[in-house]
């Protein structure tokens, strides 16, 4: 049942919309400025049309989607922090106390936290709790989890994007919470890329030099174990993936299904998203990439989906907070497509 959603769900990624794209472009090239002065702005403006299918997009209702799971290949050490801080910054988004709550709330959007995959026991009332299992196996000694258990949490991800869709959300930016994740994704990030792991590796939480040594052996342990299939995009994602990584693959499907513009957050949210595309070129559409991380292979898998980041701030949080930076810019984008005078307005 789970894979002829996702099925489904790929056939129906509309291509982006040309024509207002075309309209969009001839309203911005004609707003009284030098043409292209607004730069990446314009730009913005753009692909939103295309996106939407409306020559000023409105993005006024915004969302940022926190998709939460565990990690089993903690036990190796790759993380600084414990298993167990995944569970309170779970309950830390609910209290509305974490960095993406509070920048969220700056920028006026909304946090939905889901939790795809956590050992936490009883989560708050005002997360969704959508368990597949609670957290991954750990994937240095064999799958992560079974191709089933990746599907299921691919369609949680879908089913989030299309109530979001009747929420009446106009933009979605993705987050994730998970102890380990890191490693997951670099996993992702040296079978998708083809690079070497101690290129894709970085040190995540904070690892010191003996931590980062050991995260690359683990790294390389989990790729020799499963021998994820790079042409089939669930494989890897089961083997050496995560279920907030899962999850957050299919909300990327999910939204572009809906014609939902997708702002994607640092390394980890990028290799979900990177994940989504192998599984849908389509989606790629629908993608913002909003910053570039201090992990080394964001850049590589950004490269990967051919996107360029709005922003550089050295960051390396995770929870969609480098996403929700970017929401000014974007806001600040549309209102000059909105406000603007054009020069036909001045008589010219």
């Amino acid at each position: 049942m789970e894979h002829r959603l996702i099925e489904e769900t790929i056939l129906s990624i509309p291509p982006l919309d040309e024509k207002t794209q075309t309209k969009a472009r001839h309203h911005v090239d004609n707003l009284t400025k030098p043409l292209g002065a607004l730069g990446r702005l314009e730009e913005v403006v753009v692909r939103l049309a295309g996106m939407t299918g409306e020559i000023i997009p409105v993005i006024d209702r915004k969302m940022t989607v926190v998709m939460c799971g565990d990690h089993g290949v903690v036990e190796e050490g790759v993380s600084a922090y414990p298993g167990d801080v995944t569970a309170l910054m779970i309950q830390n988004f609910s209290r509305g106390k974490a960095a993406v709550n509070v920048l969220s709330r700056q920028f006026g959007a909304d946090v939905r936290v889901v939790d795809v995959g956590s050992r936490l026991e009883e989560a708050p009332p005002d997360v969704w709790v959508r368990k597949v299992r609670s957290g991954t196996a750990n994937m240095a000694v064999g799958p992560a989890m079974t191709r089933e258990e990746a599907e299921q949490a691919v369609k949680i991800g879908i089913d989030v994007a299309k109530q979001l869709k009747e929420e009446g959300v106009q933009l979605v930016a993705t987050g994730e919470m998970g102890i380990g994740n890191t490693t997951a994704a670099s996993a992702l990030a040296a079978v998708f890329t083809e690079r070497e792991v101690s290129e894709v590796v970085g040190r995540g939480s904070g690892l010191d030099d003996t931590g980062l040594e050991r995260k690359c052996r683990v790294v390389k342990e989990a790729l020799r174990v499963n021998r994820p299939d790079p042409r089939d995009p669930l494989d890897a994602l089961a083997k050496v993936g995560g279920l907030e990584l899962a999850g957050l693959a299919g909300l990327v499907l999910g939204a572009a299904s809906e014609r939902l513009p997708i702002v994607v957050d640092g390394f980890i949210a990028t290799a979900a998203a990177l994940t989504a595309v192998r599984m849908a070129p389509a989606a790629r559409e629908y993608l913002l990439a909003s910053h570039l991380s201090q992990e080394p292979a964001h850049g590589w898998l950004l490269a990967e989906l051919r996107l360029v980041p709005l922003i550089q701030a050295g960051m390396r949080l995770g929870e969609g907070s480098g996403a929700v930076l970017t929401f000014p810019l974007l806001d600040g984008a549309v209102a000059t497509a909105r406000e603007m005078a054009t020069f036909a307005d001045l008589g010219l």
